[in-house]
């Protein structure tokens, strides 16, 4: 390496350090322009179609809008969620599938957004939720159904 080289890199560096300094020094100038969120001191604010995870909304009175007609385990690209169905009689005599368990693999989850699409009767939405740090992977196994839920009259 040449003494013209080593010159030449200490000068790009000199001019890159210059560049972020700039930078740091506008902000710091120009307070009405805080990019920097205070998390966790302050709530992070967060855009309206951020996509955090997952979830089944149910009504006050624990029902839910999942047939378990499992579209949305078809959609999923990487097998991230598990319909387990069952079969209840109805009134009138006739066996009809209902939903035992939606099961939601949290750590498998690319956030795609696919399954929410593919869902006919919008039983599932995704939340802003974010902080899904856990010390044991078994957390992020999560059953999105309550116990003792059923479905919502008058879907089908």
């Amino acid at each position: 390496m040449t003494l013209r080289n080593y010159l030449r890199n200490i000068f790009q560096g000199l001019r890159s350090l210059w560049t972020g300094m700039r930078r740091t020094g506008y902000y710091f100038v120009h307070h009405k322009e805080i990019i920097t969120q205070q998390y966790p001191d302050e709530p992070p604010r967060l855009a309206e179609r951020f996509r955090g995870e997952v979830v089944m909304p149910h009504n006050e009175s624990n029902e839910h809008r999942c047939t378990g007609c499992t579209a949305c385990e078809l959609a999923c690209p990487n097998g991230t969620i598990k319909i387990i169905t069952k079969y209840e009689v109805t009134p009138e005599g006739k066996k009809k599938k209902a939903l035992d368990q939606f099961i939601y693999h949290l750590e498998l989850c690319t956030l795609c957004n696919l399954c929410i699409v593919a869902c006919p009767t919008d039983a599932i939405k995704m939340s802003q939720a974010f902080e899904h740090s856990v010390l044991d992977r078994r957390e992020l196994i999560k059953i999105l159904n309550k116990p003792g839920s059923r479905l919502m009259d008058g879907v089908e």
